[in-house]
């Protein structure tokens, strides 16, 4: 019984943590675009914050990132360095690429010169591989499944990279690839249907516990 109780409100806690993390997600989506932090700690407090950078990308740099879109479909995400002023490199993952597209001359129009502005979140990827299962990066052959700055950044040849990393927002590249706007900003949050199932297994228990004190006369022995 205070096992399954106290489940229950280990999970009623997760349950406001949860809820106190999507709302500070939101406020973050939702506020004005900051400019670009300028060390990894102010960098930390506005992840997921809207940013715009204006640079020129390094298009015969990019960088491919396994991954998956909305639909299912395998694909690459396209990371390109954006030269900011100043002369730092900031990687922008510019979105979504099937296989097919993944070779630069299969979407010209999409290879922005010149000075852009770009606009979209700001991330600061996990210390090393994020789990057990998510494959080794592979630099050599520009392969990778995981954000990895300082390696990317060699891989690139690019010095100093900022410590944090945009994700482009869903406005339209020409020609339509890539396609921006990947960021996946829904956290679970079944918090609440864990905390009623302990708290149920720990009413049924007592009826029963109950049920059989009942059959016995009230002796906790027969």
């Amino acid at each position: 019984m205070a096992l399954l109780l106290g489940l229950g409100t280990w999970q009623i806690e997760r349950l406001q943590w949860k809820e106190g993390l999507i709302a500070e997600r939101q406020a973050a989506v939702t506020a004005p675009p900051a400019p670009l932090p300028a060390t990894l700690a102010a960098a930390r407090g506005l992840e997921f914050h809207r940013l715009r950078a204006v640079g020129s990308f390094l298009n015969d740099h990019e960088l491919y990132l396994h991954a998956t879109n909305a639909a299912g479909d395998a694909g690459y995400q396209v990371v390109t360095p954006l030269r900011v002023p100043g002369g730092a490199f900031l990687l922008v993952d510019r979105g979504f690429v099937p296989a097919e597209r993944k070779a630069p001359q299969s979407r010209l129009a999409g290879e922005r010169e010149g000075e852009v502005s770009v606009t979209g979140l700001l991330r600061v990827p996990a210390a090393g591989r994020p789990g057990w299962f998510v494959p080794d990066n592979d630099p050599a052959r520009n392969e990778w499944f995981y954000v990895d700055l300082p390696a990317m950044a060699k891989a690139a040849s690019l010095d100093p990279v900022l410590p944090f990393y945009l994700d482009a927002d869903a406005s339209p590249n020409p020609g339509g690839w890539p396609v921006g706007g990947q960021t996946v900003l829904d956290l679970p949050n079944n918090h609440l249907q864990y905390a009623i199932t302990w708290y149920a297994l720990a009413a049924g228990l007592l009826t029963v516990y109950v049920a059989v004190w009942r059959r016995h006369g009230g002796k906790t022995h027969p």
